[in-house]
């Protein structure tokens, strides 16, 4: 890697996962085809509202814990750092439904045994928190920080995030992106999803090129399926396990990262490409607000009717308040 998420947020991802829209995979450039997708959408009247914040370096992923009333933050980690580097420097946080502190480095590569290089999407099962991270997901005592379990994607370049199905395997996106000695970060493929079952073996549940780097997964129980967040195309996805093809859900602005579920059948979106936030529903695609630059893979508490976006260049997690 040539270029990096430094500690004051300056820098370059954004700069390489454009450029890596002109190579291969589903081709196009994260915005460039289909430009005016949702130009048209408009902010909805009753606005979301900042309530918190939370400061933290290359902050990649947010998942609320409702039981235990706290937020889960995935870094990259201090310093210069590489959504690629297997450096063990990556770390996990736990603050808070307010976001204030309860443990910076709740987990923290190279401490206790843990191993995290690049964590990015979690999702929890029982009394696990799992995390996507590079060629692996990880799993840690949601309670305690303490490792539990890894399980080596074979074939995997870049897992990005995970949700929970109904069957109660995970199921991850990978999105393809690879070294490359030209931009820093390329898009070789293939698009793919996984899935790891009880058994703790990962397999290959989808590869298609229409899933277009692949970055967030839910499971929306209205739709009975999981919603895909295409990074380099407009279409958010449908795809029901066993599946063999996606369904269209809605055409938003590209670079779309996160997807949460926030109930009535509604999605909230992230998108780089105009830094909002945003909702689709009955296939409709509603910005909520702008000024989230590189807002990446949020979280939901459904009892406060928070999001928790976090802002990759920026080195903060914003908690927004949603009608």
């Amino acid at each position: 890697m040539n270029r990096y998420v430094s500690a004051s947020g300056t820098l370059a991802l954004a700069a390489m996962l454009a450029a890596c829209g002109d190579t291969g995979g589903s081709g196009r450039a994260a915005g460039a085809a289909d430009s005016t997708a949702g130009d048209s959408a408009p902010e909805t009247a009753a606005a979301p509202k900042k309530v918190g914040e939370i400061r933290v370096n290359a902050p990649e992923a947010v998942r609320y814990d409702p039981e235990l009333d706290v937020w889960y933050v995935a870094s990259f980690g201090e310093g210069e750092v590489s959504p690629l580097g297997k450096d063990n420097n990556g770390f996990i946080g736990r603050y808070k439904a307010d976001g204030s502190a309860d443990s910076v480095k709740f987990v923290a590569g190279g401490r206790g045994g843990a191993v995290l290089n690049a964590p990015k999407g979690m999702a929890i099962v029982g009394d696990t928190l799992w995390v996507a991270d590079i060629d692996a997901v990880r799993g840690f005592n949601r309670r305690t920080g303490a490792p539990v379990a890894t399980v080596n994607v074979r074939g995997a370049k870049f897992l990005n995030d995970v949700a929970v199905g109904p069957d109660g395997a995970l199921y991850l996106t990978d999105s393809g992106l690879g070294p490359d000695p030209k931009t820093g970060l390329g898009h070789p493929g293939p698009d793919r999803l996984y899935r790891v079952g009880a058994d703790r073996k990962a397999t290959v549940a989808l590869e298609d090129s229409s899933l277009a780097a692949p970055n967030g997964i839910a499971w929306d129980s209205a739709g009975r399926s999981f919603v895909v967040a295409p990074f380099f195309g407009q279409q958010m996805m449908r795809w029901t396990p066993g599946d063999s093809a996606l369904q269209p859900l809605a055409s938003g602005k590209g670079q779309q990262d996160g997807v949460e579920p926030i109930g009535n059948g509604r999605l909230l979106v992230t998108s780089w490409t105009d830094s909002s936030l945003n909702v689709v529903e009955h296939g409709q695609w509603t910005r909520l607000t702008g000024g989230v630059p590189s807002a990446a893979d949020l979280g939901w508490d459904g009892k406060r009717r928070h999001a928790a976006v976090p802002l990759l260049m920026e080195g903060r997690v914003e908690i927004w308040e949603v009608p």
